[in-house]
């Protein structure tokens, strides 16, 4: 694997595999800072790639589109969980990647992130790998009612099913084709929270406040950041679990640890995201240090200093349901009464077709206090047509 001898600086071109939002974001962030950018995508309208200094239209596992990235970039990272491990391998023995390869496989296999929870003495929901049919015989009852998860491929609540009974569980895994699974014990939840993690190539690691989520039909739809969102031991927990994930995979980049805060108090990690995240969007704007800029100093090998929250803050997030009429018809939101409210500031993510539950873009709501940032953000769902939090 490559590493960089010295930090890259200013001047240099940082390579993305992945022209979405979360790449369009990180290129604006990256040409801000005095850097030139390459995509690797292969939609010729990818909201990263129409905005980038180059433009590699392949696909992920194109031999000829790899070494054209690795030609023009001097370091590459992910926008994307579930770019071919084998790709970032390919690139790591050219140019410096992160996330490595090794990190980016176990968030991509739901079995091997639980087995490296366990092993970080992170605690998680009770579990079974199902990837035989003596495995489904042998669930422990307890587990049930569960939630079955495809091993791989699953994220924003794709390839989940919740199932109550022995015989749900068995129709489930059929109806997923009976793929590598995990069975996840049904808890009983409060609330859902995550930390978005920075780690240096010398060990060094910073964080992003803890963030409180709120999720519709397995997409997140709201993120509220501000003291005392979460209780401080719980808080401290949550921070503590996330740096030791990030430091047992030897992390490299900006990592995502989401978690379920459970009626008992107790807290329980969920699932990984090897790269910035959609709760740690606020961040563009209630912060000093978002975390687009966390991505670009931890592949460049620039220092790492501990971001700060400036303001409380509230993220909507914008899905293309909000492009639509009850009756189908197609809209504009109204952008100027939003933007008329105090401390709003939108992002729109370039995609020129809106579809019900695309991603389109974010709203951060800025203020001098939580409850200012609360009341605001839910003026601005109130004239988007989002549903109250």
């Amino acid at each position: 694997m490559t590493t960089l001898s010295a930090p890259l600086l200013p001047g240099s071109t940082l390579g993305v595999l992945g022209g979405g939002q979360l790449g369009r974001m990180f290129v604006h962030t990256a040409q801000a800072m005095g850097y030139f950018t390459a995509v690797l995508d292969a939609d010729p309208t990818s909201p990263a790639g129409l905005v980038s200094h180059h433009h590699i239209q392949t696909g992920y596992e194109d031999a000829a589109g790899l070494a054209e990235l690795a030609r023009v970039a001097d370091a590459v990272t992910t926008e994307f969980e579930n770019v071919p491990a084998t790709a970032l391998a390919a690139l790591g023995a050219l140019r410096p990647v992160s996330p490595a390869a090794g990190a980016v496989a176990v968030a991509q296999d739901r079995a091997q992130e639980k087995a490296h929870f366990v092993r970080c003495g992170v605690p998680c929901a009770p579990y079974a790998v199902i990837e035989t049919a003596a495995q489904l015989a042998a669930v422990p009852a307890d587990l049930l009612p569960g939630i079955l998860k495809t091993a791989r491929m699953g994220y924003d609540g794709k390839g989940q099913v919740r199932v109550k009974t022995a015989t749900e569980l068995a129709a489930a895994w059929d109806s997923v084709g009976q793929v590598a699974c995990v069975l996840e014990k049904m808890l009983p939840l409060a609330l859902e929270c995550s930390v978005i993690v920075a780690r240096g190539a010398d060990g060094a690691c910073v964080h992003l406040p803890v963030q409180r989520n709120l999720h519709r039909d397995g997409i997140l739809a709201v993120t509220e950041v501000h003291a005392g969102n979460l209780p401080d031991d719980l808080a401290r927990q949550a921070i503590a679990g996330a740096i030791s994930i990030a430091t047992g995979l030897s992390y490299v980049g900006v990592l995502c640890v989401e978690f379920f805060v459970l009626q008992d108090g107790a807290l329980v990690v969920n699932e990984i995201a090897p790269r910035p995240h959609n709760s740690g969007h606020y961040s563009q704007n209630a912060c000093d240090v978002s975390q687009f800029e966390l991505q670009v100093r931890t592949m460049a090998g620039l220092p790492l200093t501990q971001p700060r929250q400036h303001s409380p803050a509230v993220m909507l997030n914008l899905l293309g349901d909000l492009w639509f009429a009850a009756d189908g018809s197609g809209r504009t939101p109204p952008w100027a009464e939003i933007l008329a409210l105090p401390g709003t500031h939108l992002h729109l993510y370039g995609k020129r077709d809106a579809k019900p539950g695309r991603k389109m873009g974010h709203l951060n709501i800025t203020a001098d206090s939580a409850d200012a940032a609360r009341a605001t953000a839910l003026k601005a769902a109130a004239l988007l047509g989002i549903a109250p939090f």
